[in-house]
This record gives C-alpha cells, structure tokens and sequence, in this order.
C-alpha cells in the first residue's frame, strides 16, 4: 500500500511517501480501506516527537480516517496513528457509520476537533447559557466548530480571535458576536473590550505562551480557561494557586484521549455532531484537500498559519 512514513523527527520534510506492507487486523479490529485522512495541529507535534504522548519510529502518521469495511460500510474512526495510507486497522469501538449526507471531509472534522469543542464546552468549561465564550484560533479546525456549538450550546456572547481579517470575517460568518486580532500585544484589553467591559466567563485556548497569560488575565470571578494545545510551542508563565484563588478561577486541561473508552463520552456526542451535520445545523469547513503525497505540504502550510477549517488528505490520489 501507499502510505506517509517517518523514520526520523522533525519537521515536513520528513514526511515521505513509501510502499509498506498492508496491516492487519487483529481481535477487537477492522481494517478500512481508507479513501480520506485527517490532518491535525497534534500531527505536526507527532511528527516532532513534541506531542503529549510519545512517538515511535518508524510510524506512518495519522489520527483520524474515513473509509470502507471488508463488508462495504462506510466509517469514521480514530487511529492510533497509521491514518495516512490507504490502508489502516481502527479499533472497532471507534468507528462510527455515517450517514450518506455527510461528506467525508465533514465527517474527519468532526471525530477530533469536533469531540474536542463538543467536550472543552460541556464538559471542561461546563458552559451555562448566557455566559461569554472566547475561542482562540477561531477559523481553525476546533475553533470553527466551537464557534458554532457555543452559540447552539447557549452562549450569551462569542468572542473570535483571529490572526488576518479574513479570517476573522469567518469567525463572524459562522456566528460569533466579535472578532479580534489575536496578537498576545494588547489581548485582554481588547478581549475585555469585546465584551462590552466585562471580563469573560470561558475562554477555549490552544496557542499557549504570552496568549495563554493574557487569557486567564482577561477572566471573570469564576471564569475557566480550557487548555487543549500549546500551538506556539511556547510554554506559558506558570500558574500560580494565588493568581486562581484570588479571582475565583480555574484552569482545566483537555485531551481527547481521555474520553475514549469511557461511557458516553465518544460515540454519543459523535453521533449528536453527526446529526447536527446532516440537518445542516452545523457547518464544519473543510479548508484543503490534498492528495496523499501532499501531506508535508498540508504540515507545512498548517504550522504557517494558512490555513482554515478542517485539512484533509484524499488518500485515493
């Protein structure tokens, strides 16, 4: 089969297309034909060997695949990598039918970032209705969609941040209430601002560094900033039990990893997004289609910020 592989760490380059022998599936198991993979920002870090979890060489990189069992059903599942090929084995806990008016773009862009915004709204920041939300990088894969979902979840105000204008004209198009540049020079004032004012309830981020600081000083008494990435590759200044205790705040970390496996926390709100898509409801972007020897170009425009919405790799070309 045709796959991406990396036998060093580093960066695009060293993803390179190659022959390798098909995978097979063992107990608990399937093998898909895959017709599209995702591309994720965790890819990038995967690639790098700078992820949460540590990488293995060599490995064919990949979380994410829409694609056909041996019997012609067509899933959506999570890997545990092995995504960029045209063949992979997915636990079959993890796959997930879809519906025929959901594309396979739609689909990849909800088995990550779209569980990812599901659970930073409901279950991390535990989002009431009227609260102000702020979703960092709010044209990307998991902020376009949390855009949307915090208005369907109830948000009283949702603040975009963005890097371009044009980008931040997607975040208004999608539904939030305010967009602002996202440059950490500046941010809490004018997230504040944004807000009529007023410090903000939730706050989504996934940049890490000088953004980071400038989001958890522009919460409210009892406000909560999810966690989720570390984009910039720039730890934040170290938070301190003073600086939560002493404006009622609090921090929460979020990994999706987290919530497989335990009930109710994968194939339900899967399926909730799923429905959402089909009925039109919600509108996950698909920003780039490339063809399976693209992927280090896919990397490479991800990690310069050029992109938007959700990547995807057609596997069949």
């Amino acid at each position: 089969m045709r796959a991406i592989q990396i036998t060093e760490f580093g960066g695009p380059e060293v993803l390179r297309e190659t022959e390798l022998p098909d995978p097979v599936a063992g107990e608990g198991q399937l093998l898909l034909d895959v017709d599209s993979a995702g591309v994720n920002f965790a890819d990038t870090h995967t690639v790098e060997d700078s992820y949460l979890s540590r990488s293995t060489l060599p490995m064919v990189p990949g979380a994410e695949v829409v694609g056909r069992t041996a019997d012609g059903r067509r899933v959506v599942a999570l890997t545990d990598n092995g995504g960029y090929a045209q063949k992979a084995v997915v636990q079959e806990q993890l796959a997930v039918e879809l519906p025929d008016d959901v594309t396979d773009g739609q689909a990849l862009a909800l088995v990550v970032q779209g569980l990812t915004a599901w659970h930073l709204l409901r279950t991390s920041a535990r989002l009431a209705a009227g609260e102000s939300v702020v979703v960092h990088a709010a044209a990307g894969g998991t902020g376009s969609l949390a855009v949307q979902l915090a208005r369907e979840f109830g948000a009283g105000r949702v603040i975009a941040t963005a890097s371009t204008q044009d980008k931040r004209d997607l975040a208004l198009e999608l539904g939030a209430d305010a967009a602002v540049d996202a440059d950490p020079e500046g941010l809490t004032e004018r997230l504040t601002a944004a807000n009529g004012g007023r410090k903000v309830d939730v706050v989504l981020e996934m940049t890490g560094g000088p953004v980071f600081d400038a989001s958890l000083a522009a919460l409210a008494p009892f406000g909560r900033l999810a966690t989720y990435g570390m984009a910039s590759r720039t730890a934040p200044t170290p938070v301190q039990p003073a600086q939560l205790m002493g404006r009622s705040r609090a921090v929460v970390g979020f990994w999706l990893m987290h919530c497989l496996g335990r009930p109710g926390m994968y194939r339900e709100p899967l399926a909730e997004l799923l429905a959402m898509t089909a009925d039109g409801q919600l509108r996950p972007r698909v920003g780039g289609v490339y063809g399976l020897s693209e992927a280090a170009r896919a990397h490479t425009e991800m990690r310069a910020r050029r992109t938007v919405g959700k990547l995807v790799l057609d596997v069949t070309r």
